[in-house]
């Protein structure tokens, strides 16, 4: 029996446009390792990884959006290869197109409202299908998208069989909340009259402050990030202090079976023992081969979307400073987002050759190496609600360069502290000047005392940031609100049954297998996709579907150590 279910836009590796994405392709597996089986729910996109995947029908039935009927299917991806149940919703017309919240312009689909309304209805349609008994234990939403879900099983009469379920809702990212005008209040399902001030914010439907109000728990993926959030969230400031008791901070992880430095197949060379020297030099000298790097400077790398919160229209000026100063340091970036901040990249790109490159486009792989061959990864985030970067730069060796806010506050003590708690440079102000000083530091430090960085080094590396404790945390909040979660052996089979009728109610396949086993899957599959040198540029695929390497990008084979 799914004890906990994961509802959620995206699931790496599935869909994922951010750390969300992460998060939810992690949490349900090391729930599943600690005993409790969980699973995740996501739309049904025409994305890669999805429609190269094997899916079995479980549940079909249909929903109604205002006067428009919607037929949809629940399928489970065959083979459990993944460490847990993944489950997708397949709804004609509405996800069955390329791009997860974007067409191929860039350009947001116009239907957002209707398509999460009709995903999330469908979610709960399936589950009224299970028996009380198998139902899952804990209801747990991740965002907007998923935010109406706590306040539909108490208010929709349709679904308030699983009111007695208890809801969990995880805000990774306050600042989209999904508003939408009373004027679609049509497309939502018919609630109980009472209801209706809870979808109330500020002369709008706000599914997030709906959330907030209706969840039995309420989390955010840092402790400093739900305290700014009290402090400024986009007007619903005075709403996080109202429902302050059953607030709770819990910093992301990561998973530590994906990200490692001794296996990682997307990187060119491996972490030999505790040889860190080593390992850090020959990644970087990939890096400086792709992309016509002096190796006698430090690296100072971004990866990201390029949008405002990510702080990243701050580094174009930036990174000029430091390079008409004379300072010595070369800088990488790598990442998509606003026309105006790729546009800028590309042209230092071509105006500091040997001392910046940009690469625009999404890319896994090389994003991996970067955080292998990078002496530094620079972070001028204006909102971090966790940060998920600078737990990966510092589990290969990378030194963060951070301002302080939100996770980054959490995760990333300034080496400055007297009592050597130390892992990375802060910064305050989202200025010019105090970005510049951060990176002055960092080069400084690399130039003038190569043992401090040694040093420093090996201590990130050694940093526990795996997911293993924090699910204890969610797991406290589960039992706090009362849920079942019991702790037990989980095994799971591929699943391999024919596709079921509309009555169906069994959720998986029975077991077989163990989850431990299956997770390797996971890495197996990343293996068959090895790191493919870059060009020194690279423009935003006009397709979704990720392209092979140009062939005159250098030609770097993979070594082993």
């Amino acid at each position: 029996m799914i004890q906990v279910l994961h509802i959620s836009a995206e699931c790496y590796p599935a869909a994922k446009t951010g750390g969300l994405g992460d998060v939810v392709g992690s949490l349900p597996k090391y729930n599943t390792q600690s005993g409790v089986l969980s699973a995740a729910i996501i739309p049904k996109y025409s994305v890669r990884w999805i429609n190269n995947q094997e899916w079995v029908t479980v549940y079909q039935s249909t929903v109604w959006i205002n006067w428009r009927q919607w037929n949809f299917r629940v399928q489970q991806q065959a083979g459990n290869t993944l460490g847990y149940p993944l489950f997708v919703v397949d709804i004609p017309g509405l996800f069955d197109r390329p791009g997860i919240y974007n067409d191929l312009s860039g350009a947001p689909y116009g239907d957002e409202i209707t398509r999460y309304i009709a995903f999330q209805q469908a979610v709960l349609e399936w589950l009224l299908s299970f028996p009380w008994h198998d139902r899952p234990r804990v209801l747990h939403c991740h965002d907007h998208h998923t935010a109406l879900i706590p306040w539909m099983v108490r208010y929709c009469p349709a679904y308030q069989q699983l009111a007695p379920i208890p809801t969990v809702f995880t805000i990774h990212n306050g600042q989209y909340q999904g508003a939408f005008s009373w004027n679609s209040s049509h497309l939502l399902p018919p609630y109980e009259a009472a209801a209706r001030g809870l979808l109330e914010w500020n002369g709008a439907i706000n599914p997030m402050a709906a959330a907030i109000k209706t969840a039995w728990a309420v989390t955010t993926v840092s402790e400093s990030y739900l305290y700014e959030l009290h402090q400024n969230s986009l007007g619903l400031e005075s709403l996080f202090r109202q429902e302050w008791r059953k607030e709770h901070g819990i910093i992301n992880g990561i998973d530590a079976q994906i990200w490692d430095p001794a296996s990682d197949p997307m990187i060119q060379f491996h972490l030999d023992g505790n040889n860190i020297p080593k390992f850090k030099t020959r990644n970087k000298r990939v890096l400086c081969e792709w992309f016509g790097f002096p190796y006698d400077a430090p690296l100072i790398s971004f990866i990201g979307r390029m949008v405002g919160e990510k702080g990243v229209d701050l580094l174009p000026d930036t990174f000029r400073r430091f390079i008409h100063a004379g300072a010595r340091a070369s800088f990488l970036v790598l990442g998509t987002g606003e026309t105006w901040t790729e546009n800028q990249f590309r042209s230092m790109a071509h105006q500091f050759l040997g001392r910046f490159n940009a690469v625009i486009d999404y890319n896994e792989a090389l994003a991996h190496q970067i955080y292998a061959g990078s002496d530094f990864l620079i972070m001028p985030s204006r909102v971090e609600p966790c940060g998920l970067n600078q737990m990966y730069a510092m589990r290969y060796g990378t030194i963060p360069i951070v301002r302080t806010v939100g996770g980054l506050k959490d995760t990333v003590p300034d080496i400055g502290l007297s009592d050597g708690s130390g892992r990375g440079i802060r910064f305050d102000q989202f200025s010019i000047e105090d970005a510049s000083h951060a990176i002055y530091r960092a080069a400084s430090m690399w130039h003038n005392d190569t043992g401090t960085v040694g040093h420093l080094r090996e201590r990130i590396m050694a940093i526990d940031f795996s997911w293993e404790k924090t699910v204890e945390r969610y797991f406290a909040v589960y039992r706090g609100l009362g849920a079942q979660i019991e702790s037990q052996a989980v095994l799971m089979t591929p699943a391999t049954a024919e596709p079921a009728a509309e009555t169906a109610t069994e959720p998986i396949a029975e077991v077989k297998k163990r989850t431990a086993s299956a997770a390797t899957g996971r890495a197996k599959k990343a293996a068959a996709q090895p790191a493919a040198p870059p060009p020194q540029t690279m423009e935003k695929p006009a397709a979704p579907k990720a392209k092979p390497a140009p062939k005159a990008a250098p030609s770097v084979k993979k070594k082993k150590t």
